[in-house]
């Protein structure tokens, strides 16, 4: 029994093809066959493409796809009854999609047929009613057995037992069915048996064989001469497979020569299509009596018997074809589908795969597919019923970035059947597009003196591309101006393109410069594009006038001479001065400020020229002097001004008389300001050194205070030898009091004396004391002996309260002293 699960692989790979052959009845989980070795594709490629099987709209899924093996497995019983009837061969035809890059492998599995069904007779047994006179070789029609198995599996052979009366013949049909008629070989004899039990067998050919039995019950009748006869042994009807229900198909007839109850003729149908067919039992009429699929069944066979009232009988054979009517739209099943297109992408780079279904035939079954002539795909049909969506022409996203492709698939019945499904495709983004600068040409203008940081103009650029394709960074090119780097004249925001003034600008070094600007996008690789931005530095009137002649000197004196016989719009002389400005920032203007006779002078206040307003007389002094003012004609306006030293006179000397003396005044008052100035720094030398002086002897006296102050050890009294007391005992009166207060390692240490309340009187011995002092003048020489004291704690410490008391002692008699 167990040859009936395995599995038959017979399999082949032709051009994206494969076959296997698999009995029914398989398991779950039966390996129908290994997929990926047949196909020679990598167990990888099957999980990156995400393969998948595709069965058609009528198919359950029985089969499944292993990818972690890469093979086919049963995924649900088959019974290749329930799949296909008697249909031969039985075949799954199936569709294995791999994506990225789209792949169709076309897998057809072949159910082969065991012997799992037994013959079967729709009744459990059949009556006949035969008269005895019925002569030998008559015929009676049996119902024929159904075996839903096929081939060697099928219905294969009839047994009738008992034989005695009856025998059985076999009539092969051209659709490869069997009828069966019993034929009488022996007169029945009424009186001598009267009822007959006869068993028929149906039986198949499989291993083990199959049977199915029936009874047939004989009546032996009274005479019956004639049997009736059809008058043709086939008919031929036709119907179309919408028909309605009671559409009259066809009558046949059957004759009988008998007279009287013998003579009447039932027709009958001895086939089972009893739910679809009916024969009218007295007419002959065949009619509808269900529904007709021509996609289920194309033709249909009706055996039908015509019996007297005597039991003889005869058969026929009625032949229903069945025509097509165009009653199914065609049906759209989308196998693969990318979602998003590359712009890139080639043409005929498949998009989408689809699978086109029509149940009808003929022309009412075939399809074509057709989309919108004005977008840049198209559809080809690849193979029976599959159609494939191509890119026809090249993408650009920036002009369509999605598109609804629709499919119309459409049949060449009439009238036409069609079905339309819609694509929704989008294209995917390639940085194929380079920044677009919206000018040729950026121009700035800026003010000179501008402060740093000044927002000078804005750049702006596009790109037609998308998302980080679409990023625009904007970068300064690298160049030079005036021998100086681009960076230090300006600076761009890499996110706005607004350009920035790094420097302060001067108009008289610089009028205007050029620098590139790059818009750079941000996809891999970027592309860019370069764009020309002119700066031009305005003018703004930060220079006075300069005066170039008459030239000014301190050293010299220089005279215009004037006759006394000028005329009026005599010529005297000229101011000559030039603005490095700009434009009206430039355009001076003359006008007289100050003069000794304003009512002799004029100046042309465009051109600068100093002319006599009237006649010159003897009574004008010779020496003039003028005072004029150049002013630009900027906002504010700023000016200069010369003095021009004029002579009216007639000869030189008389000129040099006057004007020397002009000089030697000039040289007195320049000599009583150096005194000034000498006598000003004297003064302040001095301060500075009394400052020094003050300073000095402060710095000493802080000194010596802090050498009292820095001993740390208890003072101990001590009173010198040769102090006497001419009042009282002892060497100080007895109401002296002194208070010392001493913290260790402070340097603020306080010693109070406080007045005695009786004036005592010293005697002392002045030799004895002038050598003291001086002795004691050496001791207080080392000015580190309370330090050396402090940190030298290893030496005895009545040395150190010796050295200590000597200290003070000196320091107290020296207090007193002075």
């Amino acid at each position: 029994m167990l040859i009936w699960f395995l599995v038959e692989k017979i399999s082949r790979c032709v051009c994206g093809r494969l076959r296997y052959s698999i009995p029914e009845e398989m398991p779950k989980g039966s390996v129908v066959g290994n997929i990926a070795e047949d196909l020679g594709i990598d167990l990888k490629r099957l999980r990156s493409g995400r393969a998948r099987i595709i069965t058609g709209d009528n198919n359950a899924e029985y089969v499944a796809l292993d990818k972690e093996r890469g093979v086919l497995v049963i995924k649900e019983k088959i019974d290749r009854e329930a799949l296909c009837g008697k249909t031969t061969p039985c075949a799954l035809h199936l569709q294995m999609i791999l994506e990225n890059p789209m792949e169709l492998y076309r897998i057809t599995v072949e159910i082969t047929d065991t012997n799992d069904n037994a013959p079967n007779f729709q009744r459990t047994q059949m009556k006949f009613e035969i008269s005895e006179s019925a002569v030998t070789g008559a015929t009676f029609m049996l119902e024929k057995a159904v075996d839903p198995d096929v081939g060697i599996n099928g219905l294969q052979s009839y047994v009738l037992k008992p034989t005695e009366n009856f025998v059985l013949k076999l009539h092969s049909q051209m659709d490869g069915d069997k009828s069966v008629e019993m034929i009488l070989q022996k007169p029945l004899d009424r009186e001598e048996q009267g009822h007959l039990t006869l068993l028929l067998t149906a039986l198949d050919g499989g291993e083990p064989r199959r049977s199915g039995t029936v009874e047939i019950h004989v009546t032996v009748l009274d005479s019956n001469d004639n049997a009736p006869i059809f008058t043709q042994k086939t008919y031929q009807a036709t119907m179309t497979e919408n028909a309605p229900k009671e559409t009259k198909l066809a009558t046949v007839r059957a004759t009988d020569a008998d007279s009287g109850a013998y003579g009447a003729v039932t027709y009958y149908v001895s086939s089972p299509m009893s739910e679809l067919f009916r024969v009218d039992p007295r007419s002959g009429d065949v009619t509808l009596t269900g529904s007709v699929d021509f996609e289920k069944a194309s033709h249909y066979r009706l055996d039908i018997q015509a019996r007297d009232q005597g039991g003889l009988s005869d058969s026929c054979t009625l032949i229903i074809d069945v025509l097509d009517v165009n009653d199914n739209k065609p049906s759209i099943n989308i196998l693969s589908m990318s979602n998003s297109v590359s712009e890139e992408s080639k043409p005929a780079t498949v998009i989408a795969m689809l699978n086109v279904n029509d149940p009808d035939s003929g022309k009412n079954g075939h399809v074509r597919c057709d989309i919108d002539e004005s977008i840049p795909f198209a559809i080809k049909s690849t193979s029976d019923r599959f159609f494939s969506l191509l890119t026809d022409d090249t993408l650009d996203r920036e002009k369509n970035s999605e598109f609804n492709v629709s499919v119309t698939c459409s049949d060449d019945g009439v009238p036409s059947l069609s079905s339309s499904v819609t694509l929704r495709l989008q294209i995917s983004d390639v940085n194929d597009n380079s920044p677009v600068f919206e000018r040729a040409l950026y121009e700035g203008l800026v003010g000179e003196n501008n402060g740093p940081g000044l927002a000078v103009l804005a750049v702006k650029a596009h790109d037609a591309d998308w998302n980080q394709n679409a990023r625009v960074t904007y970068l300064l090119e690298e160049s030079s101006i005036n021998g100086a780097p681009v960076s230090s004249y300006v600076s761009v925001n890499a996110d706005s393109g607004v350009v920035h003034a790094v420097r302060s600008f001067d108009y008289e070094q610089i009028k205007s410069f050029y620098f590139c600007v790059r818009a750079q996008d941000g996809g891999s690789p970027s592309l860019y594009s370069n764009v020309t931005v002119k700066i031009l530095i305005q003018d703004q009137n930060d220079n006075a006038p300069q005066i170039l002649y008459p030239i000014q000197s301190g050293g010299s004196l220089v005279a215009e001479m004037v006759p006394r016989a000028a005329d009026v719009g005599y010529l005297v002389t000229k101011v000559v001065a030039v603005d490095v400005d700009s434009g009206q920032n430039a355009w001076l203007s003359y006008k007289l400020q100050k003069a000794t006779d304003r009512a002799l002078f004029e100046v042309g206040a465009q051109n600068g020229e100093i002319r006599t307003a009237r006649q010159v007389t003897d009574k004008d002094p010779v020496k003039q002097k003028l005072t004029v003012v150049v002013e630009d004609n900027g906002q504010p306006s700023r000016s200069a001004t010369v003095n021009v030293n004029v002579a009216v006179a007639d000869s030189f000397p008389e000129v040099l008389s006057e004007f020397t003396d002009f000089t030697h005044e000039k040289e007195k008052n320049e000599n009583l300001t150096f005194y000034l100035v000498l006598a000003l720094a004297a003064v302040s030398f001095l301060f500075i050194c009394c400052l020094v002086v003050i300073i000095s002897v402060k710095i000493y006296r802080w000194r010596q205070s802090r050498l009292f102050c820095q001993s740390n050890l208890p003072v101990i009294p001590y009173y010198p030898p040769h102090y006497a007391d001419t009042g009282r005992t002892g060497t100080l009166q007895q109401m002296y009091n002194y208070e010392v207060c001493m913290t260790t390692d402070s340097r603020k240490s306080d010693c109070k004396f406080s007045r005695p309340s009786s004036q005592g009187v010293l005697i002392m011995d002045p030799k004895e004391t002038l050598r003291r002092l001086q002795k004691e003048k050496d001791l207080l020489e080392d000015l580190d002996v309370s330090e050396e004291i402090k940190h030298n704690t290893f030496l005895p410490i009545n040395l150190i309260e010796s050295k200590q008391r000597h200290i003070f002692k000196t320091r107290q008699f020296l207090t007193i002293f002075f």
